[in-house]
C-alpha cells in the first residue's frame, strides 16, 4: 500500500499554490527597461547572407512592433578578427570555405558591407579587426562605416581579446595578458577617436572582468568609450562538451548566473558608460542540443528580465553560420523555438513598459513572477514563468499563482499563454510551440494562426492563474 504521506506530497507537487502581492508602484529593485533590451548579434562574415533571408527583416520587425523600437544589431564575432577591409572590393564579403557549414579562416570585405548595414533599422554596432594588428586598415574601415551609416551606434576593436594567443600579431613583442590588452585598447581608441569620434565599445571580453578595464584604462581612453561589452554564454558546446537543458532554464540557476555581472554593470554606470551583454546565447561554439528547444525559449524570457534587473541595458543574442547554428532564432527556411521566447518577453515589456520588477522569491520551486510598470508607475502586466522541466512524459506539474493588491472593478482580466508539448520541443520540426493557443510563425517569420487570450476572474483586487511546468503566462491588468 502506498503511504498517505507520499500521495499528499505528490499531489502538492502536481498542484502547488503561490501567493504574490503586487505593489501599486515599482518596488525597490525595479529596473528601467531599454527599448532595445532584446537585441541581436550577427557573425561578421555571415551578415550579408542574413540580409538575403526573408525572415531576417520580418523577425526583427515583429520585435520592433512589440517594443515600439527596433532591436539593436551588433555585427561582429570571431570572424571580425579574421577580416581585412578592401576599399576596392565590389562584393560585400569575399572568402572561401570547404563546406557551407564552415566559417572562413580569413576574409575580405568592401564598402558595400557598410551599405547593407546602413539599411538596418535601429542602432548598429560594427566589430573591426584588432588581432591582426593593422590599425590603418581598421581605421579605413571605420571611416567608411562612419561615412556610410547614419545608424552607426558604436565600433568594437577586436572580439574577445581574452582569447588571443601570445602568437597573435597584436601580441608581437609584448606577449598577451589582461593588462597588456587594456593598454592596447587604450592606444587604439585614442589614436582613432580623432577620426571616428568617441564611439568605441570597450572590453568585449568573454572571461575577463570588465571592471579592471574601466578602472585602469585611463581618462583619455575612457572618454572615447561609449559602451562596455561583456560576452555571456551559460554553457559550452565546444569540443563535444555536454549541455544540460534543465539547468539552463532553471530559474534559481539563472538568478545565480546573472548575478556575476552586477558589479561590472555598476562599475560601467559609475563611469558614465552603458553596459551590454554584447554577445550572448545559450551555449558557446554555435550552441548545442539545448539551444534550438522550447526550454531555451523559456530561458530567454527569464534571462532577459534577470539581466535587466542587475543593470544590463541590452542583450545581443548571437546568430552564427547560416545552416549551422543551433542557437539562432531563424534561418533560411525556418523560425526556431527560441524566437518564441524573444517574442513573448517583448510582448510582456510592450511599448509602454518603463520598469520591470521581480515579485516574490520562489527560487526553490522554479516559479518566476515579474511585473512591468508604466512611466507613470502603474502596473501594466504580470508574467508567470514555471521553469520546472517537463520532458513530455508523465503528468505535467501545475502551479497556481494568486495575485492580490490590484486595483480595478470586479470582472475579468485577459491572459496570454506560451506553451509547447515539452521543454525539448522544436518548432522547426513541427512541434506545437504556440502563443495564445495557436499563434505561430511561418518560415519567413510571418505570424500565423490566432493568438487568443484567456479570461481570468478578477474580484476585490485579486486573481489566480494556473501555469504548468515549462510554460509562461502574461496577465494584462
Amino acid at each position: 500500500m502506498v503511504p498517505l504521506s507520499f500521495i499528499i506530497t505528490s499531489l502538492l507537487w502536481l498542484h502547488r499554490v503561490q501567493a504574490v502581492a503586487v505593489p501599486s508602484s515599482p518596488p525597490s529593485g525595479a529596473a528601467s527597461v531599454d527599448p532595445s533590451l532584446v537585441s541581436v548579434s550577427v557573425e561578421f562574415f555571415a551578415f550579408p547572407g542574413y540580409t538575403q533571408i526573408s525572415g531576417t527583416n520580418k523577425c526583427l520587425a515583429n520585435l520592433a512592433s512589440l517594443r515600439g523600437s527596433p532591436p539593436a544589431i551588433r555585427i561582429g564575432g570571431t570572424t571580425q578578427d579574421r577580416a581585412t577591409y578592401d576599399a576596392n572590393l565590389q562584393s560585400a564579403v569575399n572568402y572561401t570555405v570547404a563546406t557551407p557549414a564552415d566559417a572562413p579562416t580569413s576574409l575580405t570585405y568592401g564598402p558595400s558591407f557598410f551599405t547593407l548595414a546602413s539599411q538596418l533599422k535601429g542602432d548598429v554596432t560594427i566589430g573591426l579587426n584588432r588581432q591582426l594588428n593593422n590599425q590603418a586598415n581598421s581605421l579605413s574601415a571605420g571611416s567608411r562605416a562612419k561615412q556610410s551609416m547614419g545608424n552607426l551606434f558604436a565600433i568594437e576593436l577586436g572580439n574577445e581579446p581574452d582569447l588571443y594567443a601570445s602568437s597573435s600579431p597584436i601580441a608581437t613583442g609584448t606577449g598577451w595578458s589582461e593588462s597588456i590588452d587594456i593598454t592596447n585598447e587604450g592606444k587604439w581608441f585614442t589614436a582613432m577617436a580623432p577620426t571616428l569620434g568617441n564611439i568605441f565599445q570597450g572590453a568585449v571580453y568573454l572571461s575577463w572582468n570588465t571592471q579592471q578595464l574601466v578602472s585602469s584604462i585611463g581618462n583619455a581612453a575612457l572618454n572615447t568609450i561609449k559602451t562596455i561589452s561583456r560576452h555571456s554564454y551559460p554553457q559550452s558546446a565546444c569540443g563535444g562538451a555536454s549541455t544540460n537543458l534543465p539547468n539552463l532554464m532553471n530559474h534559481a540557476g539563472i538568478v545565480s548566473y546573472v548575478s556575476q555581472y552586477k558589479a561590472e554593470a555598476t562599475a560601467a554606470h559609475n563611469a558614465g558608460k552603458r553596459f551590454f551583454l554584447g554577445e550572448t546565447n545559450s551555449a558557446t561554439c554555435g550552441g548545442g542540443g539545448i539551444s534550438p528547444t522550447f526550454g531555451a525559449a523559456m530561458w530567454i524570457v527569464d534571462y532577459v528580465l534577470q539581466s535587466a534587473l542587475i543593470g544590463v541595458e541590452r542583450l545581443y543574442f548571437h546568430h552564427g553560420t547560416i545552416g549551422n547554428c543551433a542557437y539562432c532564432w531563424w534561418g533560411q527556411n525556418a523560425v526556431y523555438s527560441p524566437y518564441y521566447g524573444a517574442y513573448f518577453v517583448s510582448e510582456f515589456l510592450g511599448t509602454d513598459g518603463a520598469k520591470v520588477a521581480a515579485l516574490g522569491n520562489d527560487n526553490l520551486t522554479g516559479i518566476a513572477v515579474y511585473a512591468v510598470y508604466s512611466a507613470a508607475g502603474a502596473p501594466l502586466r504580470l508574467l508567470v514563468l514555471n521553469t520546472s522541466y517537463f520532458d513530455g512524459t508523465g503528468t505535467r506539474a501545475n502551479t497556481q499563482v494568486s495575485f492580490s493588491g490590484l486595483s480595478g472593478a470586479n470582472g475579468t482580466k485577459q491572459a496570454l499563454r506560451l506553451t509547447a508539448p515539452s521543454a525539448t520541443s522544436l518548432a522547426d520540426q513541427g512541434a506545437a510551440v504556440t502563443i495564445g493557443g495557436s499563434g505561430t510563425f511561418a518560415p519567413d517569420c510571418t505570424k500565423t494562426g490566432t493568438e487568443r487570450t484567456e479570461q481570468v476572474s478578477f474580484s476585490q483586487g485579486s486573481l489566480s492563474v494556473a501555469v504548468h511546468a515549462t510554460e509562461a503566462l502574461i496577465v494584462y491588468l
